[in-house]
């Protein structure tokens, strides 16, 4: 058997007076590395007799084991000394301020709806809200929409399962049922103190919200939101509905004046209706709203269909009314040049950085919108 006591000495004896890790690590591999001193050792047994590795192997992988432990227990000391001295030579400065924190801010569709609801009020119109949940007579019925509409299938609309009483609720595909709320007379309170409750005409709303359709690319999202209005009243026409849209749009986009046109359009719950759309000019990349020659459309609107008025109990003989709605991201991303409707759902804090609005300047007509 032979003796590696000398050796196992030696080398204990130079772990000890290591004094810092890169030495320590050297040891290490001229120990115990793949040409180490013991690890020759460790290959001389295959080359033994069965009898001298039962005598030899033993004390080798012993000898290799209390180095190796040897110079874990220093490594352990030696890192202890380095972060103690790291400490005692560290300085803390407490006049020096601290690190800036990331601020937040507000997504540019609730500023561009809060910049809208700001005009509106200007304009003499209150604010609406309804559930995000609706049942078929409020979303589709009373709405005038008929029994096959295309809106009325899978795959336009966000369907829930039938309750107990059959009745399939919906996601809400606009938020005309606030509309229909406000119109509706009935004596049952509504379910809640944010829901809008029926009311005697005249009637000037705004209902902002947020809607959903089985829709998704860059101009169109699953969730979105809007913000329409209705006016009830006696001997209204369409020229108060134009009047009312073309000052809002030059108002939202901080022009003197805008020129639009009215393009007719098909909508079950307004007769007539159109769309209306604004004068732009797209050259250069981005969108310039009154001026060049191009032309964006930017409002669904029209005259109150009588069946809608008749559904909710006002008689279309004494009153009229228009309506309107606006996608609330589509115009924040025409008058604020955001190419992709889909990043404004999409949580990046970078483009939140780059299009958020101070919380501290909130929207007002008359000290400027944004």
């Amino acid at each position: 058997m032979t003796d590696h006591t000398t050796l196992e000495t030696e080398l204990l004896a130079r772990i000890e007076a290591t004094g810092d890790l890169a030495t320590l690590d050297a040891l290490r591999v001229a120990a115990l590395g793949k040409s180490g001193t013991i690890s020759l050792l460790l290959k001389s047994l295959g080359s033994m007799s069965p009898d001298e590795r039962r005598a030899n192997g033993p004390g080798i992988n012993a000898l290799r084991d209390r180095v190796a432990a040897a110079i874990n227990a220093r490594k352990a000391v030696l890192e202890a000394a380095e972060l103690d001295a790291k400490l005692a030579a560290g300085r803390l400065d407490l006049s020096l301020p601290a690190p800036p924190r990331r601020k937040g801010a507000v997504h540019p569709t609730m500023q561009v709806m809060d910049e809208m609801i700001a005009i509106f009020a200007e304009l003499g119109f209150s604010l609406a809200e309804g559930p995000d949940i609706e049942d078929d007579f409020h979303n589709f019925t009373a709405l005038n929409f008929p029994p096959k509409h295309p809106a009325r299938e899978m795959h336009d609309t966000f369907f829930f399962h039938p309750g107990p009483d059959g009745e399939r609720k919906v996601l809400r595909t606009h938020t005309s049922p606030v509309q229909v709320r406000t119109m509706q007379r009935t004596n049952t309170p509504p379910p809640a103190p944010w829901i809008a409750s029926g009311q005697e005409p005249p009637i000037r709303i705004i209902s902002p919200g947020r809607t959903y359709r089985q829709d998704s690319d860059a101009t169109h999202t699953p969730m979105f939101h809007q913000i329409e209005g209705l006016v009830i009243d006696r001997n209204i026409h369409m020229g108060h509905l134009k009047w009312t849209l073309d000052t809002f749009i030059a108002r939202f986009f901080e022009l003197d004046s805008v020129v639009t046109r009215f393009r007719p359009h098909h909508f079950p719950f307004t007769e007539p209706s159109a769309e209306m759309d604004v004068q732009c000019d797209t050259s250069g990349g981005e969108v310039k709203i009154g001026q060049g020659s191009e032309w964006s459309e930017i409002v669904g609107c029209g005259m109150v269909h009588p069946n809608v008025l008749r559904n909710c109990g006002i008689d279309p003989d004494v009153w009229q009314g228009f309506a309107f709605g606006f996608g609330v991201d589509r115009l924040g991303r025409l008058k604020y040049g955001m190419p992709d409707l889909r990043d404004m759902f999409a949580s990046d804090v970078r483009w939140l950085a780059h299009y958020g609005f101070s919380a501290f300047s909130a929207p007002n007509p008359a000290s400027g919108l944004s």
